[in-house]
């Protein structure tokens, strides 16, 4: 009666045991992910993404290996040719090529990430002690192409493909960046004063020219003025000698140049200025009559030879 008893007990212990075999055998592998299995402690297989099984007790997972994209910022230290000590960042982005790369990726490095950072210490610290700081920054992508080019051919024996190295940063000292925002704020001033000289001075050309063409009009009004003074004068002492043959034509220059000396003095009278004119004697004036009389018996002469030859 105990052994019938004990049966079904021993089968319930049997099912649960091979319950939990076929339990702990599945394996359910994500997208992306490969895993590494090993037999009593030796490479047996890869387990790619669904579901799959192994042998409980005898494989196990050696090596979960994602095959993302990941990324690596490196921050290296160094001197520049001109003596100054800069942080560069440098960003890695990396990936396991294949799944058949795998075993490469894994039995091959312990520490990949460690691998890749020696590589881009040794490589940005060739480079830049080569150049000044200036050139750092304006040869930032062929800094990038070197690392990318070291990086992938000693990764890709290790079974790692280097999508991208980027140089995402360049710092300087403080003391540096403050140096380099006084030259700039230095150099916009002096455009600044540039550009500002160059504006007075079309300024003063265009008065210059202003200046120029305003006397031009002036003189060539004082002129016309003039001109038409001279004309006047000629028609009255003509007209007044033709009329009275008693009057010459000295006693009419003199009577016109006596007339414009006192109203010139009689204008003052009514001027804002404050100036005291002293009257000369109109005998100063006889160099002007003189004048005169010379061109009225120019004209005179010409008229006479115009009417001989009509």
């Amino acid at each position: 009666m105990g052994n019938s008893a004990d049966f079904p007990v021993l089968w319930v212990i049997v099912a649960i045991i091979v319950l939990a075999l076929v339990v702990s055998s599945i394996r359910i592998v994500p997208q992306q992910s490969v895993f590494v299995i090993e037999l009593f402690g030796r490479f047996s297989r890869l387990l790619h993404p669904g579901l799959n099984f192994i042998i409980p007790l005898v494989e196990q997972v050696a090596h979960k290996q994602s095959m993302r994209t990941r990324q690596l910022d490196v921050d290296v230290e160094t001197k520049t040719n001109d003596n100054v000590f800069v942080v560069v960042r440098v960003s890695v982005q990396y990936r396991v090529s294949t799944a058949d790369a795998v075993y490469n990726a894994f039995y091959q490095l312990e520490n990949p990430e460690w691998q890749m950072q020696s590589y881009v210490f040794d490589t940005v610290r060739a480079q830049i002690p080569k150049q000044n700081l200036d050139a750092v920054f304006d040869n930032k992508d062929s800094i990038s192409k070197d690392v990318k080019m070291q990086l992938r051919e000693t990764m890709e024996g290790y079974g790692y493909e280097i999508i991208a190295s980027l140089v995402t940063d360049i710092d300087p000292d403080q003391s540096v960046k403050d140096s380099m925002n006084q030259i700039n704020a230095a150099e916009r001033e002096r455009r600044a004063a540039e550009h500002k000289a160059e504006a007075e001075k079309i300024i003063m050309v265009k008065q210059a020219e202003a200046d120029k063409e305003s006397k031009i009009l002036q003189g060539e009004g004082i002129a016309g003025q003039r001109r038409a003074i001279a004309e006047g004068l000629r028609d009255s002492i003509a007209m007044v000698t033709n009329e009275s043959a008693d009057i010459t034509s000295r006693d009419v220059i003199d009577l016109l140049k006596f007339t414009n000396y006192v109203d010139v003095l009689g204008s003052f009278d009514t001027a804002s200025s404050k100036v005291i004119m002293l009257p000369q004697p109109t005998g100063q004036l006889d160099s002007l009559s003189t004048d005169l009389m010379a061109a009225l018996e120019a004209t005179r002469a010409e008229k006479s030879d115009t009417e001989k030859k009509g």
